[in-house]
């Protein structure tokens, strides 16, 4: 009963978070471009590395922005591509690509995107990924914002497209949650959260926190731990721009390995926050996650506790599900919801392991070895 007692503790904790997620959700504003802003000037940065079936896409869809022409650059850093990439950019007149010189270092995206940044000429700097696909008036959409917020750094909605396999649609599922979560962070200023596939801040403001200095060895962070070092010297102009207008489509990960890894890279940011805020929040989720498992173990032994977490499973889903359907509709994906209670026991088992081999593991990216 002791144990029983604990859990359900933890779960009064991680039910007053999702409450307290949803209300907050249904809180932001939803921008709309008011008026059209013509004078900001962008460098939209795309590492790539082995991206030939991809970047063809995302640089048509750059090429078709509505924004004025003139008034952005794109730029393509191939990071030790063995493929076909470098010579799909070639094809597109405008756009220039670098080569990445640098090896033997932990964080090759890092690098990649500073020496983009460093070789860029306009006074904002957007980064997207290269399997990515933005909607055609996303720059026309960031620049009505940050004019609007006075933004210093914007963080933006990515949703990913999906299929009807289950690792498409788990995934789907799983990043709606993360961006609903990104999104409040942010518009209450809890924690510093984003996702390198849609970002925007003035390079002006990545100078003066020196970049990626003092991160730069960390393989992951390229989006949240930077964020974190601009957002303590600019603590009100760190914005989310909730924009139908601005949502990135990115690509899922193709198989389970690869899905987990890309997991675990995210996961391994966390014991390098300097924002302790963020740490009781993973804590919680965490351990009301474990729960699970324990709980699992421990009807080995009295068969009362499969029950127990048979039930934990539906209220766990029932408190989820304002938050998750509210995400879900905005990003168009309200048909997953159908899925949502069925996939809980997938979620549970990945977060566990994900968190656990985030801290202590090493994982494979882009294949390569990193830690």
């Amino acid at each position: 009963m002791i144990l029983l007692f604990i859990i359900i503790l933890f779960f009064a904790g991680y039910a007053v978070l999702m409450i307290y997620y949803w209300h907050s959700w249904l809180h932001i504003p939803e921008f709309t471009n008011s008026a059209i802003e013509k004078n900001s000037s962008f460098s939209v940065i795309i590492p790539a590395r082995n991206e030939e079936a991809s970047i063809f896409s995302l640089l048509k869809s750059l090429k078709e922005q509505s924004y004025l022409k003139e008034q952005f650059e794109i730029i393509v850093i191939d990071d030790h591509s063995t493929d076909n990439t470098a010579g799909i950019v070639k094809e597109f007149d405008g756009v220039r690509l670098i080569q990445l010189e640098e090896d033997n270092i932990n964080s090759y995206k890092k690098k990649a995107i500073e020496t983009g940044i460093a070789l860029s000429k306009n006074e904002w700097i957007v980064c997207t990924d290269a399997d990515c696909l933005p909607p055609v008036n996303w720059l026309e959409t960031i620049a009505a914002f940050k004019k609007e917020k006075h933004s210093v750094f914007i963080a933006a909605p990515v949703v990913f497209k999906n299929n009807h396999s289950l690792l498409e649609i788990f995934q789907s599922l799983d990043f709606l949650v993360l961006q609903g979560i990104t999104a409040v962070s942010v518009y209450r200023n809890l924690m510093s959260m984003c996702n390198g596939a849609n970002l925007a801040y003035k390079r002006r403001v990545f100078d003066e926190v020196n970049g990626f200095s003092g991160i730069d060895k960390i393989a992951s962070g390229d989006d949240m731990l930077l964020m974190h070092k601009i957002r303590k010297k600019y603590p009100g102009s760190v914005h989310y721009l909730k924009s139908k207008s601005a949502i990135v489509i990115s690509e899922p990960q193709k198989t389970w390995k690869s899905f987990f890894y890309q997991r675990i890279r995210w996961a391994s940011k966390a014991g390098h926050y300097d924002d302790k805020r963020i740490l009781p929040v993973l804590l919680l989720v965490y351990i009301f996650n474990l729960s699970f498992l324990v709980l699992l173990i421990a009807g080995f032994w009295n068969y009362h506790y499969w029950l127990y977490a048979a039930c934990f499973w539906v209220l766990k889903t029932i408190i989820e599900f304002p938050f998750v359907h509210s995400v879900s509709s905005f990003f168009g994906k309200r048909s997953l919801m159908k899925y949502f209670f069925f996939l809980q026991p997938l979620h549970i088992f990945y977060t566990i392991l994900a968190g656990l081999f985030g801290q202590f593991g090493k994982y494979e990216w882009k294949g390569r070895k990193v830690k």
